[in-house]
């Protein structure tokens, strides 16, 4: 059985080194390349091979956001991750998206082959290292909410003022008083030690974007 690889890193001469690497072993077929990580799902797409060879990152779409769109095709590939991505939250989010292996980019050459083949016959592979990281990290406790602090009614007030409405356009789509609206603000700069609304608008949005980058 020949195990078609599609390799996807937007530094061409990684990418040309690992294609020549694969091409060299009998039992192994470029089906395609890509640069990009929208590139990496349209090809895979059209060319349906056994892996896929993915850096975690790349432009227009990076490897998780990849790894979320293969489960939309209809024949997805086992993913080997190939990666410098050396934190692990990263490599928690591959495995939970659905990376069969992951492997730093200071790999030999011996076990990206290695994992190749384990892929291809539905076998995950972690080096006994990650392994272990993989197995700490999902031990340890979840981040604390930092807007544990805060009423349900003072983080709807926290979400509209990130939204740019004033005290009266909260009081309207709350259908609450404008005067509850201040005293809820100023509880809500009080609870998490801040000076100012501007300073509430930039906890929101930045708490927002934490949250989305946690997601698995």
């Amino acid at each position: 059985m020949t195990i078609r690889v599609v390799v996807a890193d937007d530094h061409r001469v990684v990418r040309d080194g690992l294609c020549y690497l694969l091409s060299q072993e009998p039992d192994m077929e470029i089906a395609g390349e890509a640069g990009d990580g929208r590139q990496a799902v349209d090809v895979v797409a059209a060319t349906r091979p056994d892996v896929l060879l993915l850096d975690l990152y790349m432009p227009e779409l990076d490897g998780h956001a990849v790894l979320a769109a293969l489960h939309d095709i209809p024949h997805r590939p086992a993913v080997v991750v190939l990666t410098s991505a050396t934190d692990d939250d990263h490599l928690v989010r591959a495995v939970r998206g659905g990376a069969t292996s992951y492997l730093l980019k200071t790999a030999p050459a011996e076990d990206v082959i290695n994992a190749v083949r384990d892929a291809a016959a539905g076998t995950a592979s972690l080096s006994p290292e990650l392994l272990t990281r993989f197995t700490q990290a999902l031990r340890r406790p979840p981040p604390p909410d930092p807007l544990r602090p805060l009423s349900p009614r003072e983080r709807e007030v926290l979400q509209l003022i990130a939204s740019g409405h004033s005290n009266r356009q909260i009081a309207r789509d709350l259908a609450i008083g404008e005067q509850t609206v201040k005293t809820h603000v100023r509880g809500i700069l009080t609870k998490l030690g801040l000076q100012d609304r501007v300073q509430a608008a930039i906890f929101a949005l930045r708490h927002q974007a934490d949250s989305y980058e946690q997601r698995p």
